[in-house]
């Protein structure tokens, strides 16, 4: 009884305290509308910086004060030359990156680049330039079409991406020759691809993509990295049409794609300092050209290596990934890697997705609509997808040192890549009618890391029948 009361009597203190929070709160919010009333848009957001500028953590500003610029300016739709200053500034504090200005010019700046925005009076951008260390800069028209339509969601990713981009790890004179390194990789890689454009090896896109030995190349500019587009499924659509490098980068499904920088290691890496293809070309059996080795060019030991980025990430299974390791010689972090069945990684990254932590239903079955209207069911067990050989973790770089090691990394993606293709084929989930209605019904298991085998009952027959399908290489699916 005695309890009882007590907690009664802290619980109406509580009410009480609470309601005077409130009444409190209430009469601050007053005030301080009192005392702004009479000011100024700009007034506002000098206000607002000065207090970012003041956050306790210098290298980053408060995230409270960051959301109420972002509110303010999302209102105003950055109509004037000090509110788009503003604007800018923001965006590069939240990457990181150093920010001052001219009468006219924004500069975004870091260690080894830097973004120059030019702007009108009223506040519309003329015109934006990117520099990298040492070079003159260069007009982006992609980074000017994001800031002229005022889409500054996708401006702070493409800043953050170009930010990615340059952050380079070391010293300055360690940054320097890293960056001396990879242009050096980016020349002799689009070396290897104009001859074999010359070649003629794939007479449309879509051959170049799956069967070029360093796929379809997008030379690197200041402002985005050499881009290697490198699979896409021969179902999905693309066929002899060419398609730009904004059309590849927005094809759906998406064309797998690999941006070619540098990675930081925990080790030293050999990394060339000048090309490794001798001028004029010396030919290998293939016509391509023959590279040297590092050994017999000027190099650096250097705690990095490149990387291919895979945009977007690719489920990869275990034993793929151990092959990328003895082709580059160079370890894959796998410690940080969530690794899970190869299917549940395909259905989480599938427009109708799970979440990871979910198991996969024993009896879950995935309906596949066929493009005459009919349909087929498929079941894959959960144990049958356990085992160590179907383990799969989510790869978004790739670690190497040699130009040589692009192509056989390529020619294994492609072959993952195809797995997963033929695997996601199955694994479409539908709110159509019952199993019962299908066509036909089909268990999926895994044979060994690139076979599987699917049985099904032969139609008008009381049989099964067991289709054993091995998937050699990623020209053949």
């Amino acid at each position: 009884m005695l309890s009882t009361l007590n907690c009664s009597v802290d619980s109406s203190m509580k009410k009480e305290e609470l309601a005077a929070n409130a009444l409190k709160g209430n009469a601050t919010i007053s005030k301080l509308h009192s005392k702004f009333a009479e000011k100024s848009w700009n007034y506002t957001f000098q206000l607002v910086r000065r207090c970012m500028e003041k956050s306790r953590d210098e290298s980053k500003p408060c995230e409270l004060f960051v959301r109420s610029l972002e509110r303010l300016q999302g209102v105003l739709q950055a109509p004037s030359m000090n509110n788009m200053k503003s604007r800018l500034e923001m965006m590069a504090k939240q990457q990181g990156m150093g920010f001052h200005f001219t009468e006219a010019t924004c500069y975004l700046t870091a260690d080894l680049f830097y973004l120059e925005v030019l702007l009108l009076p009223s506040g519309e951008v003329q015109e934006v330039k990117v520099a990298s260390h040492g070079e003159h800069p260069v007009p982006s028209n992609s980074i000017l079409h994001l800031l002229r339509s005022n889409n500054f969601a996708d401006f702070s990713v493409r800043l953050g991406e170009l930010f990615a981009q340059y952050n380079i790890p070391g010293d300055n004179e360690t940054q320097s020759k890293l960056l001396t390194s990879l242009k050096y990789l980016w020349k002799d890689l689009q070396q290897i691809s104009d001859q074999q454009n010359e070649l003629k090896c794939c007479e449309t896109q879509m051959g170049l993509i799956n069967n070029g030995r360093v796929g379809f190349l997008m030379a690197g500019e200041q402002d985005y990295p050499l881009s290697l587009y490198f699979y896409i499924s021969p179902n999905d659509g693309l066929k002899n049409s060419d398609l730009s490098f904004k059309e590849l980068s927005e094809f759906k499904p998406a064309v797998q794609a690999a941006q070619v920088t540098i990675g930081v290691s925990d080790v030293t890496h050999k990394l060339q300092m000048t090309s490794v293809i001798s001028q004029p070309p010396r030919l290998d059996n293939q016509g391509c050209p023959a590279l040297f080795a590092l050994s017999e060019v000027p190099n650096e030991m250097l705690s990095a290596c490149f990387l291919l980025r895979l945009k977007p990430p690719i489920p990869v299974l275990s034993s793929f990934i151990e092959r990328v390791g003895q082709i580059t010689d160079v370890t894959v972090p796998v410690s940080d890697l969530q690794w899970a069945p190869l299917p549940k990684l395909l259905i989480k990254g599938s427009a109708c997705a799970s979440s990871l932590l979910e198991p996969l239903d024993k009896q879950e079955i995935f309906t596949v609509l066929l493009p005459d209207s009919g349909m087929h069911t498929y079941i894959l067990p959960e144990t049958a997808w356990v085992a160590p050989t179907q383990r799969a973790a989510l790869m978004d770089g790739v670690p190497f040192t040699h130009p040589a090691h692009v192509s056989a990394i390529l020619e294994l993606l492609r072959h993952q890549c195809a797995v997963n293709s033929l695997l996601s084929s199955c694994l479409t989930r539908s709110t159509s009618p019952a199993a019962s209605v299908c066509d036909l019904h089909f268990e999926v298991r895994p044979e060994s890391t690139t076979s599987i085998s699917v049985t099904f009952n032969e139609p008008h027959t009381d049989s099964l029948a067991v289709y054993h399908l091995q998937i050699v290489w990623s020209r053949i699916i």
